[in-house]
């Protein structure tokens, strides 16, 4: 990452080891920088790299996975449906096996059928993506690279007033962090793989724990019956401390994510309710980006006047 840097381009890195780096500033020949990029990656950092150039991240992004591997691959502008079109539908970037597989139910096998296909008869599996899922077949994305700093952790934590050992109040503030910790993800594009916790009882006794998820999330709910799981554990099991009851008053209770990544996990659209939460869950951030966050509260969290 740091000798993709030193070109000077906007760098966003996806993965330990994937990045996309814009050239659009850039006076070199495309193809010559990459080419020069992954000879200077195997000799200065003893490592093979499989690079695509395209005029889109989507287009790129296929293409370094058909360089594979050790190879260089160029799209030229105005060629990305045709590149695109003989691969089978399942590779295509968003798209996991149990969408490709009703896909080709219904007669879709390759990106091509895709792109010809009408967005109203893909409703029943992609719902309102319909339209957009046939144009990313077609090689249209319009994302611009994000040369932001790496967001490598999200958290948030309280600290009560008086020492809290009432289980609901500790639920519902549960909640309300794992739901702000949610809505920073979406913010950030990001998905989380592991959950934290963090627990600070009345003598300043401190502990962490985490887990790791079987799909990575930005929705509350899912973050939240990670922590939830960790709280109970942690709160009322045994072996925190040997002068320590179950349940003893609690000063600080803290959520957090880590092993963040970018774009949708590949089983999202295998799971048309999850999809269908994720959605409502960024219809909601518009509401509150629009009305103040108070406009539309879980009813669970009245208690706490979130």
């Amino acid at each position: 990452m740091g000798l993709l840097r030193e070109y000077g381009g906007a760098l966003q890195q996806i993965s330990i080891d994937e990045a996309f780096l814009d050239a659009t500033g850039l006076t070199q020949d495309p193809r010559a920088l990459a080419l020069e990029i992954q000879s200077r990656i195997r000799d200065e950092a003893g490592l093979p790299a499989s690079i695509g150039v395209a005029t889109s991240k989507l287009v790129a992004k296929m293409a370094s996975g058909r360089a594979k591997p050790s190879g260089v691959l160029v799209v030229a502008p105005g060629q990305e449906a045709e590149f695109l079109a003989p691969m089978p539908v399942g590779e295509l970037w968003g798209i996991g096996p149990a969408t490709a597989a009703r896909l080709e139910r219904i007669g879709i096998a390759t990106i091509g059928d895709l792109q010809r296909a009408a967005p109203q008869s893909l409703r029943s599996i992609f719902r309102d993506h319909a339209a957009s899922m046939v144009a990313r077949a077609r090689g249209l994305d319009s994302s611009p690279v994000h040369a932001e700093r790496e967001v490598k952790s999200i958290s948030e934590e309280r600290t009560f007033a008086r020492d809290v050992r009432d289980p609901e109040a500790l639920r519902q503030m549960l909640l309300a962090l794992s739901d702000e910790v949610a809505a920073r993800l979406r913010a950030h594009h990001r998905f989380a793989h592991t959950v934290h916790l963090k627990l600070r009882w009345y003598d300043f006794y401190t502990v962490t724990r985490q887990t790791t998820l079987l799909v990575p999330t930005q929705l509350g709910e899912e973050i939240f019956a990670a922590a939830e799981s960790l709280w109970w554990q942690a709160w009322l099991g045994r072996g925190e401390s040997r002068n320590r009851q179950r349940g003893d008053p609690i000063r600080l209770i803290g959520v957090g994510v880590s092993g963040l990544s970018e774009g949708l996990p590949i089983t999202l659209f295998g799971d048309p309710q999850r999809e269908a939460r994720l959605a409502l869950a960024h219809a909601l951030d518009e509401l509150r980006a629009q009305y103040g966050k108070h406009i539309v509260r879980r009813a669970g969290l009245l208690r706490l006047g979130r």
